[in-house]
């Protein structure tokens, strides 16, 4: 769940270039949770935009306990 960037906004982690909506969903649901990862750098995630070039990735929630789910998942083209 590793990447380049770090913030704890409102006592949840978030790791790496989550899109705004996901952050804006985990403080709207407030799960049991210690935040939200997109590990590495995805080509057309947040921050990481090369024209029109995307790869597909996932948004990871991590759980308080240590399980990891999937939050949402954004295709590549």
């Amino acid at each position: 769940m590793v990447s380049c960037h770090t913030a704890v906004v409102e006592g949840y982690v978030i790791e790496g270039h989550l899109p705004a909506a996901d952050i804006r969903r985990l403080l709207d649901e407030r799960p049991d949770a210690v935040g939200l990862a997109v590990p590495g750098m995805p080509i057309g995630s947040s921050g990481m935009d090369f024209g029109d070039d995307r790869e597909a990735f996932d948004v990871f929630l991590i759980g308080r306990d240590g399980a990891i789910e999937v939050f949402s998942s954004y295709p590549g083209n």
